[in-house]
């Protein structure tokens, strides 16, 4: 039963969550200006441009900056529900629709037993830290769908992994929710979903999958861990430029494709241990499911050629879902998440030009909210390995691993 300050705690959610998305609307409307570049000039000018490629029954195949996957025409086609609204108007309400989504099911989810409202917390008082890129862009829909395939992954993983691949069909990195869910089923569905989605997307509109040669090709961002090698070596007379390459703010010069290279070396470590991860571990309990999906999307995050400031939308999202669970340990990489946000909005759009200059203003940013992006892959995944991996003990034979599986997975 809930406590007279857990309902408290709760009746002020909806308060606190209409007068934070207001301001967002506010700005994103443009009724006040925020300071730095004009956010909302993805939805107003790009997506409406995609937009009307994609109402003639083709993906944007000669445009470059297209780099998601097929099912992201939904999003972006989406503003044609609100017919009576014009294009980005109608995305922003679209958008801020999908965050009152998350903040439901993050509330439903923190009622029952063994559950706690810390989660809806962290999604209503993050979100707004990254000031209006939020509703500027597709993620906090992408995001929906893969907090509500977590908070599913207990009770219906056959509609956890659906939602996973369908997830995956906008933005990829839902599929990474299904790395701590035990059992067939959630697996299965999802490569049906994923097999059926993905084929129907390739028969009926050409250049399904145009955008995995645009993706490729791209270089290394500004906003990006790698990123600060080169920053710092414009102040030692490296000659490289920053320019707008393949969508994004963009290094080009030499040794970019060295730094870019390691950047996909780390990646691929880091998906080197979570592979272990998963073979040695054997105690999963309720929120493993969510630990898990937050660490492998920090390192990856981390590890990328890009970190755009609509990353973080992902990651507290995730955050939400493990805070959710009152055993859950993730609280303090939850943290480390928010500060980081916070000072993303500074890097982005505050004072980006600071940090397309490399001057020391954006350089100290860039530093500190990288640095709070590794120190939380780093404790979550610590906190991860020794919640789930056995020490000193042998592990568990398959059976015995099924059985606690099975139940970790119909817990409430």
């Amino acid at each position: 039963m809930e406590t007279k300050d857990a309902k408290r705690s709760s009746a002020w959610l909806p308060v606190a969550w209409a007068a934070t998305r207001l301001m967002l609307l506010l700005f994103v409307l443009k009724v006040y200006v925020f300071p730095g570049p004009d956010v909302t000039s993805d939805v107003s000018v790009i997506y409406r441009g995609w937009y009307e490629v994609l109402r003639t029954g083709t993906f944007p195949l000669d445009d470059v900056t297209w780099q998601y996957p097929p099912a992201a025409a939904l999003a972006v086609l989406s503003p044609a529900l609100l017919p009576f609204l014009d294009y980005a108007t109608a995305f922003f309400v679209l958008a801020c629709a999908a965050d009152l989504a998350v903040l439901l099911l993050l509330r439903y989810a923190g009622r029952r037993p063994g559950r706690s409202p810390r989660g809806a917390w962290v999604w209503v008082a993050g979100l707004p830290l990254l000031g209006p890129t939020v509703y500027a862009r597709y993620d906090v829909m992408v995001t929906a769908v893969a907090v509500a395939a977590l908070l599913a992954a207990g009770r219906h993983p056959r509609a956890a992994g659906a939602l996973a691949a369908f997830g995956a069909l906008l933005k990829v990195w839902p599929v990474l929710v299904l790395l701590g869910v035990r059992g067939r089923g959630a697996w299965y569905a999802a490569a049906l979903t994923g097999v059926v989605l993905a084929g129907g997307f390739a028969l009926a509109v050409p250049g399904a999958f145009a955008f995995l040669t645009f993706q490729r090709d791209r270089g290394t961002e500004v906003e990006s861990l790698g990123s600060l090698v080169l920053h710092v070596a414009r102040h030692f007379g490296w000659d490289g430029q920053v320019l707008l390459n393949y969508g994004s703010v963009e290094f080009l010069g030499p040794y970019v494709g060295v730094v870019s290279t390691a950047a996909l070396a780390l990646t691929a470590a880091a998906f080197g241990w979570l592979l272990l991860w998963r073979l040695r571990s054997s105690r999963f309990e309720a929120h493993t499911a969510a630990d898990a999906a937050f660490v492998a999307v920090l390192m990856f995050t981390v590890t990328s050629r890009v970190i755009s400031p609509q990353y973080m939308v992902w990651l507290i999202g995730l955050a939400a879902v493990c805070l959710c669970f009152r055993a859950d340990r993730m609280g303090l990489p939850a943290g480390l998440v928010l500060a980081a946000s916070l000072v993303t909005v500074l890097e982005f759009p505050v004072w980006f030009g600071h940090v397309v200059a490399s001057d020391a203003l954006g350089v100290t940013l860039l530093f500190v909210r990288n640095g709070l992006l590794v120190a939380a892959a780093l404790v979550a995944a610590r906190v991860l390995w020794r919640e789930t991996v056995p020490h000193g003990a042998p592990a568990p034979p398959p059976a015995t691993r099924a059985a606690h599986a099975d139940r970790a997975q119909l817990s409430p």
